[in-house]
C-alpha cells in the first residue's frame, strides 16, 4: 500500500517535470520560429506580429503532442465544442467580474498615477493587430497548453482512482505550471513579478476549474481572450480619454 503510494507520487513528480519541460519547448521554439521573421513592414512598432506568430506556431506544437498522445492514450482532451449551462454561465460571470476589476485598477492606477500608458503609438494599426491577437490567439493557444494538455493528462492518471481531492490537486498542479511560465531566467536569475505570479494562479484557478466542469476548452479559451481583450482594450480607451 505504502509502495504504491509512493509510485504513484512519483508519477505525478515525473509528469509534472515533463509537462513543464515541454511548456517551456513550446514557448521557446515557438519563439525562435517567430525570430526569424521581420515584422517592420507590418508591424514597425514590433507590438504584436512576432507574439502572434509565436502563439500560433506553439498552438501547432501542443496539437501535435496531443495528436501523438490520444494514438497511445485514450485520454479526452476535450477540445470541441460542447454546450454547457454551468460553462457558459460561469463564462458571463467571469467577463462581468473581470470587467470590473480592469475598470477599477485602471480608473485607481491612473489617479494614483502609478500605471504608465503603453509605450508604443495608438495607431489604428496597432490597436487592432493587439486587439486581435489577445482576442482571436492569445486565449486558444495558452488554453490549449495550459489547461487542455496537462488537465486531461493528470485526470487521466487518477483514471479509476477514488481519491476525494483528484480535482483540486489536478487544478492545483495545472496553476503552478501556468505561474511558472510567467517566470523568466537565465544561467543565473530569477526575473519574476509576484503579483503577476499570484494574478496568474488565480486566473488559472478559474480557467481550470471550467474546463473541468465544462468539460470543453472553448469556455476557458473565451474567458482567456476576454480577460486579456478588456485588460489591453480598456487600457486604450484609458489612454485616449482620461
Amino acid at each position: 500500500m505504502i509502495f504504491d503510494k509512493i509510485i504513484q507520487r512519483f508519477q505525478f513528480i515525473s509528469a509534472f517535470i515533463a509537462l513543464f519541460i515541454f511548456q517551456r519547448f513550446a514557448s521557446v521554439f515557438a519563439g525562435m520560429i517567430a525570430d526569424l521573421f521581420s515584422y517592420d513592414y507590418i508591424d514597425s512598432s514590433n507590438v504584436f506580429m512576432h507574439i502572434s506568430i509565436h502563439h500560433i506556431v506553439q498552438m501547432m506544437i501542443v496539437l501535435l503532442a496531443i495528436y501523438f498522445i490520444s494514438k497511445k492514450y485514450d485520454i479526452q482532451f476535450n477540445l470541441k465544442f460542447r454546450q454547457s449551462k454551468t460553462g457558459i454561465i460561469y463564462t458571463l460571470i467571469f467577463i462581468t467580474i473581470i470587467c470590473v476589476y480592469v475598470l477599477m485598477t485602471y480608473f485607481i492606477g491612473y489617479k494614483a498615477r502609478i500605471i504608465q500608458p503603453y509605450d508604443y503609438p495608438l495607431t489604428a494599426t496597432n490597436i487592432c493587430g493587439t486587439l486581435s491577437f489577445q482576442l482571436l490567439l492569445s486565449g486558444p493557444s495558452e488554453e490549449i497548453l495550459f489547461r487542455a494538455l496537462p488537465i486531461s493528462i493528470f485526470l487521466y492518471m487518477f483514471k479509476n482512482k477514488t481519491y476525494k481531492w483528484k480535482n483540486l490537486v489536478v487544478i492545483m498542479l495545472s496553476c503552478i505550471l501556468f505561474s511558472l511560465a510567467h517566470v523568466s531566467w537565465d544561467y543565473s536569475t530569477l526575473n519574476f513579478d509576484w503579483f503577476q505570479l499570484i494574478y496568474a494562479f488565480i486566473l488559472g484557478v478559474a480557467y481550470a476549474m471550467i474546463f473541468i466542469k465544462s468539460k470543453s476548452i472553448i469556455y476557458p479559451m473565451i474567458m482567456h481572450s476576454m480577460s486579456n481583450f478588456l485588460m489591453v482594450g480598456i487600457g486604450y480607451l484609458f489612454m485616449i480619454f482620461y
